[in-house]
């Protein structure tokens, strides 16, 4: 079966906390996207309960391609947060994320996103929730403590807001 010859064997010398949170991490790995710092947090937290060297082993162990799971988050983060290009490097070198500043950039000069349309989403939420006139609204959108959108791009989400 190919399915069975794909997977290794158990090594029993290994034990099974070990192989357990190398389940796990991969699971993280492949369905949530994590950093390999973001999985080893993961398993050692209260939440899963892994020791430092069953998570160190999996980590070891685990096959993963962070960069494809950083720009994976990346994705994510333009698709539902409408974020633009610094925000979206920033939220993956965040202390939540934790990717490291090289698996970000890849994420970010890999990503197709169309920055233009995630400014003028988020200005259309600022309208509709806080009801900001449109300069508050565009320093909002390029501010270094804001959004941290282009000019260009909070320009386009101004011009278009009432479309």
């Amino acid at each position: 079966d190919s399915a069975e010859s794909s997977s290794p064997e158990p090594d029993p010398d290994v034990p099974v906390e070990y192989t357990n949170a190398l389940k796990s991490a991969e699971n993280y790995s492949d369905l949530m996207h994590m950093s390999q710092q973001g999985i080893y947090n993961q398993l050692t937290s209260e939440f899963d309960q892994f020791s430092a060297e069953a998570a160190q082993y999996a980590i070891d162990n685990l096959q993963a391609d962070y960069k494809a799971n950083a720009l994976a988050k990346a994705g994510e983060y333009s698709d539902t947060m409408h974020l633009s290009r610094q925000g979206i490097y920033d939220q993956l070198i965040s202390e939540f994320d934790q990717f490291t500043d090289e698996e970000a950039q890849y994420a970010i000069d890999n990503l197709q996103a169309d920055y233009k349309a995630n400014a003028l989403a988020a200005a259309k939420n600022y309208q509709d929730t806080m009801a900001m006139s449109p300069e508050a609204i565009r320093d909002q959108l390029v501010s270094e403590y804001g959004n941290k959108f282009t000019q260009e791009e909070a320009d386009y989400a101004i011009a278009h807001l009432n479309d």
